[in-house]
């Protein structure tokens, strides 16, 4: 009988949306904070948001005195019935000559406040359905504040498009819904158990492989999002490609990581991690020269894994290949392997 009762995780803004319904249904007035738009080293970044009603709030924009002041500011246009919506640009330096934040730690970030209405609730509840079943979608958000969501393909382009090109009053904010990024773990024992409860406070959508179908640390695996047993030389087709996949291979063996690896090295991936020793490595990619397999192609493999922190028990392991995940995901695109 497994111990483990923790579940899949969900999106991270779930809890704003649900506070957002909850508020709403009983009557109480709340208001979305919104991250539209963000650069440099703001600390709130785009689509970072937070409800926020007369005496609870769930979520952030950035924390620091810009969030206490737009808390407190959000609260007293509720109080006094002002349900216009509200875009403001705040800069994180202490000599800009307007728009200054309180805050001197460089960036910008645009703020929308929106008071939400009685007939924001069919889209708050399609937000929280979906998320809650770990699907993808959009959200869309216009300058009359009427709040869109749909599944399938997200409009283009996302982010903020300001008044600059749409009009004085008609700018919009388009944002996914769900999880953007995705980990494949192939290989599901102690060290990808340690990873997955890490992976499961990181908003990525996990799936775990293993060949094994009785392995018990892959069927008491309480963080996947989806669970299979494939043998690894079909893995082609069973793990996706695309700019928002990350697999990290951490089978039992040599050969099954070889027999993964090559399946893999070809797929498009945001990152291909294989954990293993360095000799265990170099004589891997010694023979994989050998079949013709060329530097550009071995160059894309993060091996071994994980950060150097010395790291040695499998939950070590594992927030070394967290951090680098989070590298990853957080470098420039022209720094990206």
């Amino acid at each position: 009988m497994s111990l483990l009762t923790a579940s899949p995780s969900v999106p991270r803004d779930l809890p704003v949306w649900q506070h957002a319904g909850a508020c709403l249904r009983a009557g109480v007035p709340v208001a979305l904070l919104l991250v539209v738009s963000s650069s440099g080293s703001s600390p709130g970044r785009q689509g970072f948001k937070m409800t926020v009603s007369g005496g609870s709030m769930a979520g952030s924009v950035g924390g620091g005195i810009m969030e206490h002041k737009f808390v407190e500011l959000a609260r007293s246009r509720m109080a006094e019935g002002n349900h216009e919506l509200l875009l403001r640009q705040q800069i994180h330096r202490s000599e800009a000559p307007h728009h200054r934040s309180g805050m001197i730690c460089s960036g910008e970030q645009t703020l929308l406040l929106l008071p939400l209405r009685p007939e924001h609730l069919a889209a708050l509840d399609a937000i929280v359905a979906m998320q809650q079943r770990a699907a993808n979608g959009w959200l869309a958000v216009h300058a009359d504040g009427s709040l869109h969501v749909g599944t399938g393909a997200v409009p283009r382009p996302l982010g903020f498009a300001p008044k600059t090109t749409l009009g004085a009053n008609n700018w919009h904010y388009t944002e996914h819904l769900g999880f953007r990024d995705q980990l494949t773990i192939i290989g599901a024992g102690h060290v990808a158990l340690a990873l997955s409860r890490i992976v499961a406070t990181l908003d990525f959508h996990l799936s775990v492989i293993d060949d094994r179908p009785e392995l018990n640390t892959l069927l008491d695996n309480p963080y996947a999002h989806q669970k299979h047993c494939v043998p690894y030389h079909e893995l082609t087709d069973a793990v996706p490609a695309g700019p928002h996949h990350y697999v990290v291979i951490m089978t039992f063996g040599y050969r099954s990581d070889a027999v993964a690896l090559r399946q893999l090295i070809g797929h498009e991936l945001a990152y291909l991690g294989l954990m293993g020793s360095e000799a265990k490595i170099a004589q891997l990619f010694a023979e994989l020269r050998h079949e013709g397999y060329t530097e550009a192609q071995l160059s894309r493999v993060q091996a071994p894994v994980g950060v150097p922190i010395g790291s040695r028990t499998p939950e070590e392991i594992a927030i070394s290949v967290a951090a680098q995940l989070i590298q990853q995901r957080n470098a420039p695109p022209a720094a990206r392997t």
